[in-house]
């Protein structure tokens, strides 16, 4: 077991120059935009021309729920990915966990590209689709989680909110790239050419993505907040036993050794703490974003090509003029939150989505395009961008740095299993039972109901010292 006094010994501040700061920052924002753009391009193949591609002996309207069920088994896979990656994120380091989860995530997407199709092998080819769905999420169950994590832990007090909004403005830029790698093949080919060849093109460019990534990320140096954390030692986090073993020895030595005895006290309040409050005002936190997201930015585009009887372009458009916008939404909501806290502006976005979910859908469905366009956008940056801003900072600062990065991957993941992944299923199957849009409308505003009633128990958190081993709840 290692030496309790060299526990005591790591409180001392870890420093790292702007140069670092900034490779952190575009490492983060780059491995989310590639994160975001291996899922937001197969979200929308499945919701454009997977149904045909490996599901053409169905019903359009069954071909499509079965399509967005595949994209919603990945879900599960990041689950076990934020486990295995948070625990070991948690344990290791941040970084050498976002090297492994890039490579995962690259390699399997460019692989769906190069994929046989159902008329080449049969049954085979969804089976292959899915299989590489579970490896591709699960290195994406971590990826978001650890470059927040990363970023938060980086970024200088005052500026946390913009720096760590960073990591959704990646999310932002991989919506923006597969969204307009669709629009353009949607554009400039035949649907003979796009369900023959095109479709794969989006997937197989990504590996030039990825080994950027991986290139940026190599030099990048560990997060700051890992290595001054009081429980880490030569770079490994001591487990539980050794960490109440130097609490034993710290109270051993009496009332003498008062800085001993403070940190003691400070180990002691990481790993006595019942967890579970915070866990679970974020899981709220994140239902909002998350489900607002799988409707919006999965679900709505395929249910506009297929029932409203618009151009598939239509739709992809919209989804990269938010994208467009969101360039300037993310980092002010960032601003703000570091500005006026984030309960609040929690409480604000929320509420302004409920407010607008009916507004949106009849934009959406009043058949003009400039209507659907605004209703898109303004869907997009409101209920999806502008929390997603807010989640990066706020899920980081509401968890105690020993266990942060696998609290917050399974925050994500489950609301994401919950909303995004069971979302565009239940949307489907709604609007199919009913014919009309209204279930849509009606899932946008529970969802962000459950995000405000979260925000409002939440305590405020901006400016949290992030070293601290305890939750903030």
């Amino acid at each position: 077991m290692k030496d309790s006094a060299t526990a005591a010994q790591q409180a001392r501040p870890a420093q790292r120059s702007t140069r670092d700061l900034t490779r952190a920052a575009v490492s983060g924002w780059l491995g989310t935009a590639m994160e975001f753009m291996d899922f937001q391009l197969y979200s929308l193949a499945a919701a454009i021309v997977f149904d045909k591609i490996f599901f053409p002996d169905v019903s359009p309207a069954i071909g499509l729920i079965a399509a967005m069920a595949t994209y919603g088994v990945g879900y599960v896979a990041r689950l076990a990915g934020a486990v295995y990656f948070g625990r070991m994120g948690d344990r290791i380091g941040r970084k050498r966990v976002l090297y492994l989860t890039i490579m995962l995530m690259g390699v399997s997407t460019t692989l769906i590209g190069a994929l046989p199709t159902y008329a080449t092998i049969g049954i085979l080819a969804p089976i292959l689709l899915v299989a590489l769905r579970l490896i591709q999420g699960f290195g994406a169950g971590a990826e978001i989680a650890g470059a927040t994590v990363m970023l938060a832990e980086y970024a200088p007090v005052k500026r946390r909110g913009l720096v760590a909004s960073l990591a959704s403005l990646g999310t932002n830029s991989g919506t923006l790239a597969a969204s307009g790698l669709w629009a353009i093949l949607l554009a400039v080919l035949s649907e003979d050419q796009l369900l023959s060849w095109g479709w794969r093109l989006p997937f197989l460019l990504s590996f030039a993505l990825m080994f950027f990534a991986v290139w940026l990320r190599r030099g990048l140096k560990e997060s700051p907040v890992f290595e001054e954390r009081p429980d880490v030692v030569d770079g490994v986090a001591l487990s539980r036993d050794e960490v109440e073993s130097a609490i034993t020895a710290v109270d051993a030595e009496g009332p003498t050794g008062a800085p001993a005895s403070e940190q003691g006290s400070v180990l002691a309040a990481g790993i006595r703490q019942r967890k579970g409050k915070a866990f679970f005002l974020a899981l709220g936190l994140r239902f909002g974003q998350a489900g607002n997201s799988g409707l919006v930015q999965t679900f709505l585009v395929g249910y506009i090509a297929t029932n409203l009887a618009v151009g598939r372009s239509v739709p992809t458009s919209a989804i990269v003029y938010g994208s467009l916008l969101g360039f300037a939404t993310v980092p002010a909501v960032g601003m703000l939150g570091d500005r006026y806290g984030r309960r609040a502006m929690y409480l604000a976005l929320s509420l302004l989505t409920t407010v607008l979910a009916f507004p949106v859908m009849l934009l959406i469905t009043s058949g003009s395009t400039p209507g659907l366009m605004i209703g898109m956008v303004l869907g997009l940056n409101v209920g999806v961008l502008g929390l997603f801003s807010l989640e990066s900072v706020a899920m980081a600062e509401l968890f105690g740095s020993r266990t942060r990065f696998t609290q917050l991957a399974l925050a994500k993941e489950i609301g994401g299993i919950l909303a995004t992944a069971i979302g565009p299923v239940l949307a489907a199957t709604l609007t199919a039972v009913t014919g009309s849009w209204w279930p849509i409308a009606a899932m946008l505003i529970v969802y962000s109901l459950i995000t405000f009633v979260s925000a409002f128990l939440a305590p405020e958190t901006r400016g949290r010292d992030l070293v601290r081993l305890e939750d903030a709840v």
